[in-house]
């Protein structure tokens, strides 16, 4: 995958990897915009195969054709399976080109993962649906949202919850994190209120054993990767059952 100048002959690669910010004085970084310098500066295309199939590349989508690369890699190799610099051929740019965006890998990788607790929040959000038409229909539809999304994202939901990144380092990923996490605490919030009162657990303890009994079950049985296990069921059966028996245990009856 290299790079297509349009209008003017493609250099060697040494002098293509003027768009790294430790190729050239920073006080010459505007010459970069202009288009006889052989990679055609802020001008030049790239095209490869992606998760979207084939698409241009423009210089600056950058940030975007290396959060693609990342998503493709950890779909082939896990979130522990490929360099910085492999994703940054991935995207068919040089090794410091990334460095405009990212600090490092990791960055990268807090960035992808951030994004997808951000999808992951708005499937959650439109499930619960404020609990309508009943608090016990839309939960269950919250359940089936958190396998649907670990079977259709399985690399986001690997970057989100298997690349072993530091919440604490990275502000913006915790706090996407926390926000998905909130739908699940709202919609035991609710839930909470209807139960018996001398069997009202806390609602954050609630939330929590959820998660975990939905995650666990995602994570083994639901995801769309090939490190899903077999199961005499589907998923959605299997925390169907879990929930209701859950439920059942503190007071609660299926609305069926």
């Amino acid at each position: 995958m290299r790079a297509k100048a349009s209008g003017a002959p493609v250099r060697n690669r040494a002098s293509c990897d003027a768009d790294s910010p430790h190729g050239v004085p920073e006080s010459l970084t505007p010459w970069l915009n202009l288009r006889d310098n052989g990679c055609n500066g802020l001008g030049m295309s790239w095209h490869r195969h992606g998760r979207g199939g084939r698409r241009g590349y423009h210089h600056g989508n950058l940030r975007e054709a290396l959060v693609e690369a990342a998503l493709d890699l950890i779909a082939e190799k896990g979130p522990a399976g490929f360099t910085f610099a492999e994703a940054a051929r991935h995207a068919g740019v040089s090794p410091a080109a990334p460095y405009r965006h990212f600090r490092d890998r990791d960055a990268l990788m807090a960035d992808v993962a951030r994004r997808g607790f951000e999808r992951f929040e708005q499937q959650l959000a439109a499930a619960w649906d404020e609990g309508r038409p009943s608090p016990l229909t839309a939960f269950d539809r919250l359940g089936k949202a958190y396998l649907a999304f670990a079977r259709s994202d399985p690399a986001y939901f690997s970057a989100m919850f298997e690349a072993g990144l530091s919440m604490a380092e990275h502000r913006e990923l915790q706090e996407a994190g926390d926000r998905a996490f909130a739908v699940l605490r709202g919609a035991c919030e609710t839930l909470v209120v209807a139960m018996p009162a001398a069997k009202r657990p806390p609602a954050m303890m609630m939330a929590l054993h959820v998660w975990s009994m939905s995650h666990g079950i995602a994570s083994l049985f639901a995801r769309g990767d090939a490190a899903r296990r077999p199961l005499p069921m589907s998923p959605e059966e299997l925390l169907e059952a879990s929930a209701l028996i859950y439920l059942h245990g503190l007071g609660l009856k299926s609305d069926r």
